[in-house]
């Protein structure tokens, strides 16, 4: 089955972070602060997702503030952070909201994300993705984490479902 195909069927889309929602570079200031560079275009992409009933979820590695932060502002509720087994936690998850692998998209970009991959209904790496993940995905955004690889995996699922209009639709009526 083609990733178009396999898009038709998505009820939730789970991001992990390093690398997919950002550039996947980790930045310290003195004092220990952490700060990370997201793209506002992405962002919109999970406003749309919302607007259209799609489920959003963050699967994350690593434990952050900054995440938190993020998915508060998105309005991402179901966000999951220093995650050693991201396949149990979307199984978890797939189960409190009644959906099976096949409803799931995941973007990964590195190994640990491999394990819930292998699972999920669509499968999606930015360009930037180690290799070992570009070849065990469906599909292949253009653009690399941070630099607007979320929106095009948002856009091309929302196209596939017939959605994209109705979420654009909004910031077009010149009401």
């Amino acid at each position: 089955m083609d990733a178009q195909t396999r898009a038709t069927r998505i009820k939730l889309i789970a991001f992990d972070i390093d690398g997919v929602m950002t550039d996947g570079g980790l930045h310290y200031s003195d004092d220990g602060h952490e700060f990370k560079t997201f793209n506002v275009q992405d962002g919109l992409g999970i406003v749309l997702l919302k607007r259209v009933g799609i489920e959003v979820a963050i699967i994350t590695g690593r434990n952050s503030g900054v995440v938190s932060h993020r998915a508060a502002d998105l309005g991402v509720t179901h966000v999951y952070q220093g995650v050693g087994n991201k396949r149990d936690v979307a199984a978890k998850l797939l189960d409190k909201l009644g959906l099976d692998w096949s409803e799931l998209a995941f973007m990964g970009d590195d190994l640990i994300d491999l394990p819930a991959m292998a699972h999920a209904g669509l499968t999606i790496a930015p360009a930037n993705a180690r290799p070992i993940v570009k070849e065990r995905v469906h599909t292949i955004t253009a653009a690399a984490g941070g630099q607007g690889a979320v929106r095009e995996a948002i856009e091309f699922i929302l196209a596939a479902q017939g959605k994209l209009e109705e979420a654009f639709a909004p910031y077009l009526d010149p009401q």
